[in-house]
């Protein structure tokens, strides 16, 4: 919620929007990033696939969603209504969509000539060089770097100016982008997209041997855990998770965990609670059975929110708990 009110306040005074502005967001979901553009006095619309999301933006926040899945066709419709859009910002969809070239090719159409494009998502170096195999699951059809994103940009007549490197999901990429004719710069912003250009070129992103030890991480992050698991199941000690969210079961069904080294896990989500995590059988408990069985270890899934975390659960300090994670690497602290 923070990151997106950032967001919202940063756009408006990089890109001067006030009340004749138009903010369009692709993947709106329940209206918790459009609310503060539209609190600001700017109009807005969202696009949001998932009805009940929508319902909620309207009923909540007051702000108009179309249901739909974004492409070319709903582009061209949306122009023909007249929509411009000055800002469009799609946030952690772009690897989400199984055919990337149509959503892109959607864009252009519904953006202002002289409009900003903005897109969030996790950076592949960040994956690649941090291990985060976790990341890898269902809904992600694609793992993207700049170099791949500029290219499917520039294929639709769309421009990278300018880059902001974020700590969300464990490392991600803003990408600022224009029509390829349009005239803007921004030299705080390019110089960022020079350097993280340079990166992706060091690292060997534009061939095989960028990606070619990776395979090792996945192994090595479940032997470290296999083992302080086991060891910590011989000590007679106790150890849980916090968190049940696709990437924790991503890790644990990979590295065969199941309620036998880990009890349990818990999530402030009531949707979660009360239900077994897919695959390896363990329940899920609201955070307050932490306080109740009082573990040494507490296992954080979620590892990109552990500074969040260990703030909420700063009491198991009180019994000489201990938070674990496993990526990027085993730590105990």
């Amino acid at each position: 919620m923070a990151h997106a009110e950032r967001y919202a306040q940063e756009m408006q005074e990089r890109l001067g929007l006030g009340s004749d502005s138009f903010v369009l967001e692709i993947a709106s979901n329940d209206g918790y990033l459009l609310q503060h553009f539209k609190n600001a006095g700017i109009k807005v619309i969202g696009v949001e696939p998932s009805d009940n999301v929508a319902a909620y933006a309207k009923e909540h926040h007051g702000i108009e969603s179309i249901v739909e899945f974004f492409g070319k066709s709903l582009g061209d419709a949306l122009r023909k209504k007249g929509i411009s859009a000055d800002l469009i910002a799609c946030n952690n969809v772009l690897a989400h969509v199984p055919d990337i070239g149509d959503f892109v090719s959607g864009i252009g159409p519904v953006l202002a000539p002289d409009g900003t494009l903005t897109i969030e998502f996790p950076h592949l170096l960040q994956m690649l060089t941090q291990g985060q195999f976790d990341t890898v699951y269902h809904e992600h059809y694609f793992y993207l770097s700049l170099l791949s994103v500029e290219r499917i940009l520039g294929a639709h007549g769309l421009t990278v100016y300018g880059l902001e490197q974020l700590n969300t999901h464990g490392g991600s990429l803003r990408v600022f982008a224009k029509h390829s004719a349009s005239e803007i710069n921004d030299h705080a912003l390019a110089e960022t997209l020079a350097k993280v250009r340079r990166d992706e070129a060091n690292f060997g992103l534009n061939s095989l041997a960028g990606y070619s030890g990776f395979a090792e991480r996945p192994a090595q992050c479940k032997a470290d855990l296999l083992s302080f698991l086991i060891d910590v199941w011989r000590q007679g000690k106790t150890v849980c998770g916090y968190g049940a969210p696709a990437k924790g079961n991503t890790i644990l069904n990979y590295s065969g965990i199941g309620p036998e080294l880990l009890p349990f896990t818990t999530d402030l989500s009531p949707q979660k609670q009360g239900k077994f995590l897919p695959g390896v059988n363990i329940p899920v408990f609201h955070p307050d059975h932490i306080k109740a069985t009082r573990p040494d270890y507490v296992l954080i899934l979620p590892w990109n929110l552990r500074e969040e975390i260990v703030q909420q659960l700063s009491d198991i300090r009180d019994w000489g708990g201990q938070f674990v994670v496993a990526i990027p690497k085993l730590e105990t602290f």
